[in-house]
C-alpha cells in the first residue's frame, strides 16, 4: 500500500526561513563608491541619490553600456560622472569623452565634474565651438583624462588629428535625443566609429525614443536600460497648465502674467531666433529688465547673458530652445512657452528648467485655436492631461466682425454641405461681368504653361 503523503509538520513551518526580498541601495555608501567619490558627495551636499543615479551608478561601475533615461533635473549628470571618476587612472592621458549639444551644457557638465572630482588628480577641457581652436589644442597636449565637447569642434578636431583617441576607456553622450535632432547624427557616428579601443558607452536623456534605442545598440554592447521616469516624464512640482490666447494677443498676456505673477527667475521660449528678438525688445519697452540668447549671439555675449541671468540681474530670459538644456539654474520659478513647440520632447526639456532637485514652479503654454494639435502630443507624450488656465492676467479679446462672419459663413457652407473649391477646377473669386458673357475658367497647371508640342528626335 503507498505510503501517505507527508505533509510539513507545524514545527518546520515555524523554522523555515522567509523569503528575503532584495532592496535597492538607499544610501551612497551602497551604490560601490570609493572613499573619493563619497567624499565628492559629501562636499557637494548630495544627501541621497536621486532614482537614475541609485539605478545608473552600480551598473556603470561595473563597466556596463547603459542607457538611461530619467525627468529633467534629477542628477543624471552626477550619475555618469562619478563612476566615470573612479574608474579613470589619473596621468594615463585622455579616458573620457563626453559629448553634449550645446556650448551651454558643455560648460555645466565640465563645471560639475569638476565640483564632484576636486579632491582627485584628474583634470578636464571643454572643447566647444565659439572659442580659439588654438588654445584647446594647447591645453589637449596636457593630456587631461576627461574631454568634455560639441560634436562640430570634437569632430574638427579629430581631422586636424589633435585629439587622441586611442585610451578612451568610457563615451557618455548626454541629451543624446537632442543631438538626433538637430543634425549631429552623422558626427556622433563618426566620432563613435573613431574610438577603436574596448570602451564603456552610455546614453542618458530626458526623452528616449526608437531612434535612440537604434543608435544605442549599434554602439553598444549588451547596454542596461535604466528607465526612471514611469511613464511620467514631468515631475509633480511643476503646476503646469496651458491657456487660449489670440495670437495678437500674447505680448499682453505675457506682460500681465509678469506683473501679477512677479517671478523670481522666468525663461520665456519662442520657437525661432527672430521672435526671441523681437519679444525681448517688446518687453524691454513695457519697462521689464530682460534679455534673450540664442544661436545668433557670440558666445561671449552668451556667456555674459548666462552669467546676468543666474545672478539674478535680470529677470526674464527670452530664449530659443538653445536653453532648454543645460541651464542647470535652481531659482527658475517660472516658465512661459511663448510658442507652443511642435517637437513634443522639446516640451519636457523645456520645463525643466523649473522645479529642480525637490522645488516647486509654474509652466505656462500659450496655445492659439489652431494649434490643438501640438497640444494634444504633448499630452500624449508626458501622458497626463494639462489643464486649461483662466488666470486675471489672461488678456480675452471679443472677435472682430471679420471674424463671426467668417465663421458664420463656414457654418451656413458646412450646413448646406458645400465643400471648399477645388483648385484648378473652381475659381476661389469670381468675377461678375465674366459670369454675365459666359466665360468660365479653364483648368490650368504649371506644366501646362511651358508645354510645347513634342519633337520627333532624328
Amino acid at each position: 500500500m503507498p505510503s501517505a503523503k507527508r505533509t510539513p509538520s507545524s514545527e518546520t513551518e515555524q523554522t523555515r526561513k522567509p523569503r528575503q526580498r532584495k532592496t535597492r541601495p538607499t544610501g551612497w555608501k551602497e551604490l560601490g563608491l570609493n572613499a573619493q567619490c563619497l567624499a565628492a558627495v559629501r562636499n557637494a551636499k548630495f544627501e541621497v541619490p536621486s532614482d537614475i543615479q541609485r539605478e545608473l551608478i552600480p551598473h556603470a561601475l561595473k563597466g556596463r553600456d547603459c542607457l538611461g533615461q530619467a525627468r529633467t533635473g534629477t542628477g543624471k549628470t552626477a550619475a555618469f560622472t562619478l563612476p566615470m571618476l573612479q574608474r579613470l587612472e589619473p596621468g594615463e592621458g585622455l579616458q573620457a569623452i563626453v559629448l553634449v549639444p550645446t556650448r551651454e551644457l558643455a560648460s555645466q557638465v565640465n563645471d560639475h565634474v569638476r565640483l564632484l572630482g576636486g579632491g582627485m588628480p584628474l583634470s578636464t577641457i571643454a572643447l566647444v565651438g565659439g572659442q580659439r581652436v588654438k588654445q584647446q589644442i594647447t591645453a589637449l597636449k596636457r593630456n587631461p583624462e576627461i574631454a568634455i565637447g560639441t560634436p562640430g569642434r570634437v569632430l574638427d578636431l579629430l581631422r586636424r588629428k589633435e585629439i587622441r583617441m586611442d585610451k578612451i576607456r568610457l563615451a557618455v553622450l548626454d541629451e543624446v535625443d537632442r543631438m538626433l535632432d538637430i543634425g549631429f547624427r552623422d558626427d556622433i557616428r563618426r566620432i563613435l566609429r573613431a574610438i577603436e579601443t574596448e570602451h564603456q558607452t552610455i546614453f542618458v536623456s530626458a526623452t528616449i525614443d526608437e531612434e535612440i534605442q537604434k543608435l544605442g545598440r549599434s554602439f553598444m554592447h549588451d547596454p542596461v536600460e535604466v528607465n526612471v521616469s514611469r511613464d511620467m516624464l514631468t515631475v509633480d512640482s511643476i503646476d503646469q497648465g496651458f491657456v487660449t490666447v489670440h495670437p495678437r494677443d500674447k505680448l499682453h498676456t505675457l506682460v500681465g502674467l509678469i506683473k501679477h505673477e512677479a517671478p523670481t527667475l522666468m525663461i520665456v521660449f519662442t520657437n525661432t531666433k527672430h521672435k526671441a528678438r523681437r519679444v525681448a525688445a517688446q518687453l524691454k519697452q513695457e519697462g521689464i529688465d530682460c534679455k534673450e540668447i540664442h544661436g545668433d549671439l557670440v558666445q561671449r555675449r552668451r556667456d555674459r547673458v548666462m552669467k546676468s541671468f543666474r545672478s539674478q540681474k535680470i529677470q526674464v530670459l527670452v530664449a530659443t530652445d538653445l536653453a532648454s538644456r543645460g541651464l542647470d539654474v535652481m531659482d527658475i520659478s517660472h516658465i512661459v512657452n511663448f510658442d507652443i513647440p511642435a517637437d513634443a520632447s522639446a516640451y519636457v526639456h523645456r520645463i525643466g528648467r523649473t522645479a529642480r532637485m525637490g522645488k516647486t514652479g509654474y509652466a505656462y503654454t500659450f496655445v492659439t485655436p489652431e494649434e490643438g494639435k501640438f497640444l494634444t502630443e504633448i499630452e500624449k507624450l508626458i501622458n497626463r492631461e494639462l489643464p486649461k488656465f483662466d488666470p486675471p492676467w489672461l488678456v480675452k479679446r471679443p472677435p472682430s466682425e471679420e471674424e463671426i462672419a467668417l465663421a458664420a459663413a463656414k457654418a451656413a457652407e458646412a450646413a448646406e454641405g458645400k465643400t471648399a473649391p477645388r483648385r484648378y477646377t473652381d475659381a476661389t473669386r469670381r468675377d461678375a461681368t465674366l459670369d454675365s458673357l459666359g466665360l468660365r475658367p479653364v483648368r490650368r497647371t504649371l506644366g501646362s504653361r511651358f508645354r510645347t508640342t513634342r519633337r520627333t528626335r532624328r
